[in-house]
């Protein structure tokens, strides 16, 4: 499945937030997350993450020097499984909640193979660069 749109919903006190329902089925299987390098938290399918990891990092790096498992362990050890539970939420890990200040109202990004879950005002930091790139690119 193919990620797409921005929704805006609510995380509640325990953590759990609701996947958008076109995208439920996606995660029967459930899935993983893991914290994004610009300040939201990254959701994939189980599928999605096992391709992400081989195509990023087992297949690119292999396992035989000191730096490829270094990649591993970067990639790996900040990922956690995530279960939809029968009204469609998933629940973010305590430190992935603090980190990307997620309370309240949030928004989950469509980004084609994986969701990202972003406090509003982190986001619109993230779309003035977004658009700052576009602008010194010329693509406005």
């Amino acid at each position: 499945m193919y990620f797409f749109g921005t929704f805006e919903h609510s995380i509640d006190e325990r953590g759990r937030v609701a996947i958008p329902a076109r995208y439920r089925s996606a995660f029967v299987d459930g899935g993983v997350s893991r914290p994004g390098p610009e300040g939201g938290v990254e959701v994939y399918t189980t599928a999605d993450f096992n391709a992400q990891f081989s195509t990023r990092q087992a297949d690119a790096v292999g396992n035989d020097t000191p730096e490829a498992r270094r990649l591993r362990r970067n990639f790996m050890s900040i990922a956690y499984p995530v279960d939809v539970d029968k009204q469609g939420r998933i629940l973010i890990e305590r430190q992935f909640r603090d980190s990307a200040m997620l309370t309240g109202k949030i928004l989950i990004i469509g980004c084609g193979d994986y969701l990202e879950l972003w406090h509003p005002d982190r986001w619109a930091d993230e779309l003035a660069r977004i658009a700052a790139l576009q602008a010194e690119a010329g693509q406005e």
